[in-house]
């Protein structure tokens, strides 16, 4: 974000913060940034969840009206990721040119558009068209969403802001899923299916908040008037240094960056820990449902309880990776956790026993999630930040369209998905080996020693 140099208050030193004034300076300006942003960013994420993983709790009643099988759901599934990885990169290249304000509204409107739009599906053939578009409309969200908190956010202050943001994704199970299964009950009532309620009812949102982030984000600091002038002053002073100080690369154009050896060695390891957390999100109630022969509601009310226990873990993560100043093991143990969870899956011989361990394995995966997404931003800065955010999700989403179908072809084929839980397992245990030797190379190594003096000579612990 290009920003002229700012007048900055009397009596104000950017080398350190020296006052009781300038602390209370800096606490009060984080905490100006995170209500005013923070809230408004986690809607727009849980929005975005419902409407990517709905197709879970619609799939208890449209499997059968649609005459899917457990392989052809998964096609369905998973096809949207084929969208989102195709357009990820070239979305957020638009956005870094555009600003993220009007390139996430629009993203939202259309995805709404389409979210909304699969009421109207009669056939197996429309349910993939209209996933692959989702995924099109959809594509850009999240990395830009990244790469905007990366402008407002000092680096030592990130992954506790990170988290309270992500969680958005578990909360939106906790959510979604209830109100899904609740919505499924309206099946015949006006002469829809449950699952056509629950399209329209949780598509609409999108359009709304869509249309609402014209009014309510701001592009750059120095246009935030809901900060006095001392204090947009100080976080663009604060964040340019920020950058200056920061082990990553600044001023590479975007293609060049894609092709950092970096940038791939982090792809890998989310990739593999996106298989674990896909192959819960889409096959999760069905699990849940079919483990313990509950109802569409009492599926809703567990997976819902499963997203909040979540929550509370990558909040937990985010806090002590900032508070320790290390993103590489606290990712590794996510990792870990979620193999452990996936291999209990398969060993365990009760019912509610393996229902415990699928989430144990999905709260790893999610937790994996808060340091990771803290690692990128120390590798490259401005728009090859935006190109490089893009390109690890896109090749880490394509697991998305993996995971399901995969899960799906073992049901079909063995009757069973122990073969998966295997094939996840594998794969979570090899991300925590991945992530624990980046961990020892630059700027990783570096990464504890660098924001633990950022934050003993600069911005004191805020209450945000």
């Amino acid at each position: 974000m290009a920003s002229t140099r700012p007048t900055l208050p009397r009596g104000f030193r950017t080398g350190s913060l020296t006052t009781s004034s300038d602390a209370e300076l800096a606490r009060a300006t984080m905490r100006r940034v995170t209500m005013r942003l923070l809230p408004f960013l986690f809607a727009l994420y849980v929005v975005n969840w419902m409407d990517r993983e709905n197709l879970a709790i619609a799939k208890l009643q449209m499997a059968a009206d649609l005459g899917l099988s457990a392989t052809a759901y998964g096609l369905g599934a998973g096809i949207l990721f084929w969208g989102y990885s195709l357009f990820e990169v070239p979305s957020n290249l638009i956005l870094a040119r555009v600003g993220a304000r009007r390139w996430i509204a629009r993203i939202m409107i259309t995805w709404g558009l389409i979210a909304t739009g699969l009421m109207f599906v009669r056939t197996p053939f429309q349910l993939y068209a209209l996933r692959f578009l989702l995924g099109m409309a959809e594509a850009g969200f999240f990395p830009g969403i990244i790469y905007y908190m990366s402008e407002w956010w000092p680096a030592e202050h990130r992954a506790r802001a990170t988290s309270r943001f992500m969680i958005a994704a578990p909360l939106a199970g906790a959510i979604g899923n209830p109100l899904g299964g609740f919505l499924l009950g309206f099946d015949g009532r006006h002469g829809l299916h449950g699952w056509q309620w629950l399209f329209l009812v949780e598509g609409i949102p999108a359009i709304v908040l869509g249309v609402a982030v014209l009014w309510f984000l701001t592009e750059r600091i120095e246009d935030a008037r809901w900060l006095n002038a001392d204090q947009r002053a100080w976080l663009a002073a604060r964040m340019r240094r920020d950058h200056e100080e920061s082990p990553a690369l600044h001023g590479v154009p975007p293609l060049r960056a894609l092709a950092h050896p970096m940038v791939w060695l982090l792809t890998l390891p989310y990739f593999l820990i996106s298989l674990a957390s896909y192959g819960y999100y889409f096959w999760g109630p069905t699990i849940v449902h079919d483990t313990l022969h509950a109802t569409t509601f009492v599926t809703g009310l567990i997976t819902g309880g499963i997203a909040l226990l979540t929550a509370a873990v990558q909040l937990a993560f985010g806090f002590s990776s900032d508070r320790t100043g290390e993103r590489c093991l606290h990712s590794a143990a996510g990792c870990a956790i979620a193999a452990f969870g996936y291999t209990c899956v398969v060993l365990l011989p009760s019912p509610t026993a393996r229902v415990v361990a699928l989430a144990v394995a999905f709260l790893g995966s999610k937790a994996f999630s808060i340091p990771f997404w803290c690692m990128p931003g120390m590798v490259f800065r401005g728009a090859a930040a935006a190109a490089t955010l893009a390109a690890i999700n896109a090749v880490g989403n394509i697991a998305g369209a993996i995971a399901p179908i995969m899960i799906g072809v073992f049901k079909d084929v063995t009757g069973s998905m122990a073969g998966a839980y295997v094939v996840l397992a594998a794969a979570s245990l090899t991300a925590a080996l991945c992530l624990v030797s980046l961990g020892r190379r630059s700027p990783f190594a570096e990464s504890r020693i660098g924001m633990r003096n950022l934050a003993s000579r600069d911005v004191p612990e805020a209450s945000i």
